[in-house]
């Protein structure tokens, strides 16, 4: 098997399956439900320095992983492809602006998809924390952050469904 380095490497550009031999044009193609009852895809989609308790034979990202990613345009474009996965499982949407900024908002599926995750699936606020802070790791600060402000919003609306410390994770996930 490849090292640590290359496995990430490799299964984001297509050329290597993750430890249940899916690839990652495959997982691209998930339904929701198949999004939401999945576990162990997460860590492969969006990598951390440390190891996840949920799936131990996700690999890890180090600092040379992080350089590839942040110097390597393919790369970040497939990372920023399975955000647009996870923003459509989540009923958000990213738009570009006239000024080149981008925005995350509600997509016209918001008022159901939040249905499977505000309030009652914990483990999707733990998704979006890993989401937030690999974004940020691997070069795509400024979805990140737009992430984040979305959030901010829905964290507005409803913080007795979200809760304080979730919140925290979230913007925490922001920082260096």
């Amino acid at each position: 098997m490849a090292n640590n380095q290359d496995i990430i490497i490799l299964f984001y550009l297509g050329l290597s399956p993750d430890h249940k031999g899916r690839k990652i044009e495959e997982i691209w193609q998930w339904d929701h439900d198949r999004l939401e009852y999945t576990h162990d895809y997460i860590q492969w989609l969006f990598p951390l320095l440390e190891k996840s308790r949920f799936n131990r034979d996700a690999p890890t990202l180090n600092l040379s992983i992080i350089e590839t990613f942040k110097n390597t345009k393919e790369l970040k474009q497939r990372l920023h492809q399975s955000l647009l996965l996870m923003l459509d499982f989540y009923g958000l949407k990213l738009e570009c602006q006239p000024s080149q900024t981008i925005q995350i908002i509600p997509s016209e599926t918001y008022p159901t998809r939040k249905k499977q995750w505000v309030g009652w699936r914990d483990h999707n606020y733990l998704r979006l924390t890993r989401i937030l802070t690999s974004l940020r790791l691997l070069g795509l600060e400024t979805q990140a952050k737009a992430l984040f402000q979305c959030l901010d919003q829905i964290y507005q609306e409803e913080q007795d469904k979200i809760g304080l410390e979730t919140y925290m994770y979230w913007k925490n996930a922001l920082r260096s």
